[in-house]
């Protein structure tokens, strides 16, 4: 399979990943094939610096030096990178934005699941806005302030409003409505590791 990516310099590749494929090697053998592996059969020093869930589609930085990967994983880790996603949601959310607040840990006897867990749990924020309802449905933007892992899919369960397709965290008939998760990484803006220069990435919705 070719790849096109959507941005590519000497520094980094902004690509555009779809739902089902993992971002890195998993350890079964049939998750060898992911995201990255794709991009270093075509950019050889291609180096991961995040990852989306595998079932969630969009997109995804990849940098081409360690002091690229280093100044990119910085820039995540001190939220200066705007990442905006969409997902459809089970039920018609009823304010029109607001804050998630809630704190997460991984459910150990359960993995990979993760849960809500207000006394031991990392603090975990994610912002949202409602940009259309639907009879039963509710699509929503969605701004991560934190990136645990799957924290968009645990706030929003938790919140009542479970994203459609997603088998890990809806109940069976609202992951049955959907042959995929419906969320997607839909924006990425941050500053080039090596310019300065503002970019911003946008990836079509696939829903």
């Amino acid at each position: 399979m070719s790849l096109f990516p959507l941005f590519l310099d000497e520094t980094l590749v902004v690509v555009d990943k779809p739902a089902g494929l993992p971002s890195v090697p998993g350890r079964p053998a049939e998750l060898h094939d992911c995201m990255a592996s794709r991009v270093q059969a075509e950019v050889p020093d291609a180096l991961v610096v995040h990852r989306l869930d595998m079932a969630t589609s969009g997109l995804l930085v990849f940098a081409r030096s360690k002091a690229a990967q280093r100044a990119l994983g910085a820039a995540f880790a001190r939220r200066d990178v705007a990442k905006r996603y969409v997902a459809v949601v089970a039920g018609e959310m009823h304010d029109d934005e607001g804050e998630i607040d809630l704190p997460l840990i991984a459910d150990w006897p359960n993995r990979p699941l993760q849960k809500v867990d207000n006394a031991m749990g990392k603090p975990s924020v994610t912002r949202y806005r409602v940009i259309a309802r639907q009879p039963g449905r509710t699509r929503v933007a969605l701004m991560p302030v934190t990136g645990r892992s799957h924290q968009l899919r645990v706030h929003l369960q938790a919140l009542g409003h479970p994203i459609v397709g997603d088998g890990l965290y809806a109940p069976p008939e609202v992951a049955a409505q959907s042959p995929r998760l419906l969320l997607h990484a839909h924006t990425l803006a941050f500053a080039h590791p090596l310019s300065g220069e503002a970019l911003s990435f946008e990836s079509p919705l696939p829903f």
